[in-house]
């Protein structure tokens, strides 16, 4: 429940966000993203982005990544009850962040279908990973040891570019490797995902050659 009270807030303004996506101000766009995320964690994020003048990108979101937890005792086993619940009582370590970037966008074609987005910032990140392993002899029914979640947290150093496909004004693709730094875990990999709202601006009219 505490991790569920610590997102409310970044889902909230991700809603609001999301609810303003279709206005424009000036020269200036608001639109939502998500991406799914895999590296030695795997993941998703959710974002909130500002682009001010198709150059100048702002980004406020929040990622969770999870891994089987590699403090794991090589003869666990989770027991038939495991198996039952596919696996929801497997140990695993989780990361949550709570992030904000900036970045400078290019764009690689005349019509801005296509664009680089070059985003770093920092993170206040929530390392979550099981402890206190203690072996209780049991194989069949549950599983042979016991533990508790141990929670800390640190800052983090987030690199995302992404390369990104508005191929309208309103929807479109991201690709975009990520890598996340902070004195305790490292989180590298790459995003597959979507944008939505209002992505760019209209297409520029065709000159008059008469």
């Amino acid at each position: 429940m505490k991790h569920i009270k610590n997102t409310l807030p970044v889902l909230l303004f991700i809603t609001l966000m999301n609810t303003i996506s279709g206005q424009e101000v000036e020269k200036n766009s608001f639109y939502h993203s998500g991406e799914f995320n895999a590296g030695n964690y795997y993941g998703l994020n959710l974002n909130a982005n500002y682009v001010r003048e198709e150059k100048y990108s702002f980004q406020v979101g929040y990622s969770a990544n999870l891994r089987l937890a590699r403090e794991r005792p090589d003869n666990y086993s989770s027991g038939l009850v495991g198996i039952m619940l596919f696996g929801l009582t497997t140990p695993i370590d989780q990361v949550q962040n709570f992030q904000v970037l900036s970045g400078r966008i290019f764009l690689l074609n005349p019509k801005g279908t296509i664009r680089v987005n070059l985003l770093a910032g920092v993170a206040l990140s929530i390392i979550r990973e099981p402890k206190n392993w203690e072996y209780t002899n049991s194989w069949l029914l549950v599983p042979n040891y016991t533990f508790d979640y141990g929670s800390h947290s640190t800052l983090s150093f987030i690199v995302n570019p992404k390369i990104e496909f508005p191929f309208t004004r309103y929807y479109g693709f991201t690709l975009s490797p990520v890598i996340h730094i902070n004195k305790d875990r490292n989180f590298y990999g790459i995003g597959i995902g979507h944008m939505a709202g209002l992505l760019r601006r209209k297409n520029p009219p065709k000159k008059n050659t008469e």
